[in-house]
């Protein structure tokens, strides 16, 4: 699977071939269709058990933060750090999912589809609880609406696919981590 997975980040979905894969793997394609009925049904495999258990974790984790004490900054810097250590954990598959935007893959008419989105939708509504308790209690800028300010986070969050591969840089998940919510939380912070 890995290699499948290094085959579709190299050349995408759109452009990799199941001869693509049958060839790296040193097969050819009638073995992979074997096993998978399309390309896409190959693609949805790498993510299947992965990306629910990502997402379910991910979940877990955000509801625990937004169930705690801190403040939204506080929230918001540790729920940053999950995301850039899941995606570090779960290399190259979340990166994958992300670069490949999973809508223009319509899989939403998959139930396995559905529930990533489900599941995607419940993520999103906890950062936007989370940036909209910052408003509330005075800490974020309200003069920006919380549907933004979290596209922005997630745009910069999720972006990395592009430029950041575990272990190969010379700026590592910590150092992301760390600059982002300097970057994020200090340009979101309501000034006195």
């Amino acid at each position: 699977m890995l290699t499948a997975a290094a085959i579709f980040g190299e050349k995408g979905f759109e452009a990799t071939t199941l001869n693509d894969i049958a060839e790296r793997f040193g097969t050819d394609r009638a073995s992979i269709y074997y096993y998978f009925a399309s390309k896409t049904e190959l693609f949805q495999a790498l993510f299947h058990d992965i990306l629910v258990g990502v997402l379910d974790e991910n979940i877990a984790f955000a509801e625990e933060i937004i169930g705690s004490d801190e403040d939204a900054i506080g929230k918001l810097r540790r729920l940053i750090e999950q995301q850039m250590n899941s995606y570090e954990r779960n290399y190259p598959y979340v990166y994958l999912y992300i670069q490949e935007d999973m809508a223009q893959l319509q899989l939403d008419t998959t139930s396995w589809g559905r529930e990533m989105a489900r599941k995607t939708k419940r993520f999103e509504t906890i950062v936007l609880d989370t940036l909209q308790q910052g408003v509330d209690e005075g800490t974020l800028r309200s003069e920006v609406p919380v549907q933004l300010m979290a596209k922005s986070l997630f745009g910069m969050i999720n972006w990395t696919h592009r430029w950041l591969t575990p272990g190969m840089r010379k700026v590592d998940t910590k150092q992301t981590s760390e600059a982002f919510c300097a970057l994020f939380l200090e340009g979101a912070r309501l000034r006195e």
